[in-house]
């Protein structure tokens, strides 16, 4: 009877070692060679991989690795992952690519979708940064975002970086569970359209452990989003975590189940919160500019009419534990809509203090009604304009 035991053992074993030993399909193999242009040879890889009906991984090795362009399309038949270990950077001059008006890297349709390797994705924006008019400019050219997630589901996003990027750094649209763990985006405090991850139309995002150093928002939510949380994130430079900008279109979804804890913010513009379950709890504050603000009279570069009334409901909302500094004398903002006050919304334990000189700390809210527990310092919405 053991021996008959062990052999039955023995096709479970060799499927666990299969599991645990995925294909590798390595660039230098597809012709890709350092400071050479690997798009033909990481296309031919994830070609490969993506057919695999088991396990695999596509390795982009250490060193410096030039990319034109590329999409790398799902669905694929088995679980595949893009190690990068080494720099992968684009062209300086967004023209030359072989669509200009595309992001640098796409990945759509993919199930089980691992990036990782502690590589850097450099989207070489420098040159990019320059020649952005669109605060002057509506109709102004569309720049290449560095990586663009599309219709991912449940995969993870760790332990890389994503550097310099020519517009947004990151893309996240129709996703479902999806992890973004120990991800780094860096570019400089006054880098223009930067957003670290832009997040839209999408379910159960987690973010976690992630440091985010950029020249827009650290983290941009658009319409669509449900059951996003954000922990352990350190964010600065940068404007900040915001939810917008909102109410441009006819067709936008409503956001719900917004949850940031346990963040830090450095430096940055704004902290968040510009429309139902959000919450926005133990959070330190360093020299922030604008710690909370939710502003429904938001009007970027003028391009929209500041006499209509916001039609966004901002509901069910919970601020909790904020501590820190604020470069600003106004700590708190609370500009909620006319034709549609917040509602639900609760506030305790603050605690900030102002490092300028420019007059004594407050706060200015509008249109809300908050309830109250713990201590508030400095008191909120004392002259509030009622809710409708």
């Amino acid at each position: 009877m053991a021996s008959k035991f062990t052999l039955l053992l023995l096709p479970l074993l060799a499927y666990i070692v299969n599991a645990q030993a995925p294909a590798t399909f390595d660039i230098g193999n597809f012709g890709g060679k350092p400071d050479g242009n690997i798009a033909e040879a990481l296309s031919c890889a994830w070609k490969e991989a993506c057919a695999a009906t088991t396990p695999s991984t596509i390795v982009v090795p250490k060193g410096t690795f030039m990319l034109d362009q590329v999409k790398l399309l799902g669905p694929c038949k088995a679980p595949i992952e893009l190690q990068v270990q080494g720099t992968i950077k684009a062209p300086s001059d967004y023209n030359t690519m072989s669509d200009k008006n595309a992001e640098w890297i796409t990945i759509n349709y993919v199930d089980h979708l691992t990036v990782q390797g502690g590589g850097v994705f450099d989207g070489n924006g420098h040159e990019a940064w320059t020649q952005n008019d669109c605060g002057k400019n509506p109709k102004c050219a569309k720049l290449p975002l560095n990586l663009s997630f599309n219709f991912v589901t449940n995969s993870i996003i760790r332990d890389v970086t994503t550097k310099d990027s020519k517009y947004f750094h990151v893309n996240v649209i129709g996703c479902k569970n999806v992890t973004f763990q120990r991800f780094t985006v860096s570019a400089p405090g006054d880098s223009i359209n930067t957003d670290g991850l832009h997040i839209a139309k999408s379910e159960y995002i987690n973010i976690t452990d992630c440091v985010i150093k950029t020249g827009d928002d650290c983290i941009s939510i658009g319409d669509g989003m449900k059951e996003l949380h954000i922990e352990k994130v350190t964010c600065g430079p940068g404007h900040g975590i915001s939810v917008g900008s909102l109410g441009k279109g006819e067709t936008e979804e409503d956001v719900t189940g917004i949850y940031v804890k346990n963040c830090t913010f450095i430096g940055t513009q704004n902290a968040t919160l510009k429309i139902t379950d959000l919450h926005y709890e133990d959070i330190i504050m360093d020299n922030v500019e604008n710690p909370i603000i939710i502003d429904q009279e938001y009007c970027p570069w003028n391009q929209c009419k500041l006499d209509s009334p916001s039609l966004i409901q901002v509901s069910q909302m919970t601020v909790k534990n904020i501590k820190g500094t604020t470069k600003t004398p106004v700590a708190m903002t609370f500009a909620c809509s006319k034709t549609k006050p917040c509602q639900n919304v609760e506030i305790g334990d603050i605690d900030l203090a102002y490092s300028g000189t420019e007059g004594p700390i407050t706060t200015k809210c509008a249109n809300i009604n908050p309830t109250f527990v713990g201590k508030q310092n400095p008191p909120i919405c004392t002259d509030a304009a009622p809710a409708a």
